[in-house]
């Protein structure tokens, strides 16, 4: 395969895009999960219309069968069959984005990069912005040819709630929640009913939608230093969500401002949250 110029890491400008849409070494991955409390499927978005060639990742299905939790990991093992039958090779480019401008195309990107995938990028703005520009969008479904995916993993970058309770336990690492400030505190409740409300103890919240700006653009650099004003980016860095989408959009944030170590908890506040036996703090 010819190497491809790619962008500078992590992010994808739309021109960029534009110009290597038709490289034969990059691959276009539609990541549309649905915002919560939003209806229907990710698949709905991208069957009403995506950019030209791209697959769709659907992260509930290339996920853990062997728990109740959303949308896990899965193996190595079945993520490379999977990736594999999208046509996502170890040596592409590969640019992932989502319907909303900055959400759910981190996950993928995230989880990715867990999979031991090195060139992967997230579309700045996403189809929102690649729609505002009058770029082509298609219906029709790619078929791509599959490819071999050789086993790799990246311990380091997932986070289980072992690491979770040992952050607590010994101030290892900074703990950074991206949900709400309410939900955060403990003040709205959670969307899932079953979760008891709160934060973890010694963690620091940094809402998601601080980091996005209006066009769906990740801010800039010096605004999310300063989103990241209290957290001590020196430090090892756990992010944590809901259910490990949006702690995966903490991560992209980090990985622009030069933290590309940062692990993402893959259970988050539903693993958390859902257990009577883990601790749980109120309050700013």
């Amino acid at each position: 395969m010819a190497a491809v110029d790619s962008p500078e890491p992590p992010l994808a400008s739309t021109g960029w895009l534009a110009a290597h849409l038709g490289d034969p070494n990059v691959r276009v991955v539609d990541a549309t999960l649905p915002l919560v409390g939003q209806p229907g499927r990710g698949r709905d978005f991208y069957d009403a219309g995506h950019i030209p060639g791209a697959v769709f990742f659907d992260i509930n299905a290339v996920a853990d069968p062997d728990t109740d939790l959303p949308h896990m990991l899965p193996s190595p093992a079945a993520f490379a069959e999977a990736a594999g039958g999208l046509g996502l090779g170890r040596g592409h480019t590969i640019v992932c984005y989502d319907a909303h401008g900055l959400y759910s195309a981190a996950r993928v990107w995230w989880s990715l990069r867990a999979m031991g995938y090195r060139d992967v990028f997230v579309l700045d703005g996403g189809l929102r912005k690649w729609r505002a520009e009058g770029r082509p969008v298609e219906t029709a479904e790619p078929t791509p040819a599959p490819v071999a995916v050789p086993l790799a993993f990246e311990p380091d970058l997932v986070a289980d709630i072992a690491d979770i309770e040992q952050a607590i336990g010994d101030r290892s690492a900074e703990i950074v929640d991206a949900r709400p400030a309410g939900r955060f505190t403990g003040e709205t409740p959670e969307p899932r009913a079953s979760l008891r409300s709160g934060h973890m103890p010694g963690a620091r919240n940094v809402p998601f939608t601080n980091l996005v700006a209006e066009d769906g653009t990740l801010k800039p650099a010096d605004e999310l230093a300063r989103a990241f004003a209290r957290v001590d980016l020196d430090r090892p860095i756990v992010t944590t969500c809901g259910s490990g989408v949006t702690a995966a959009v903490l991560a992209l944030a980090l990985a622009r401002l030069g933290r590309f170590d940062v692990a993402v908890y893959d259970g988050s506040w539903t693993e958390w949250g859902g257990r009577s036996d883990t601790d749980i703090v109120t309050g700013a």
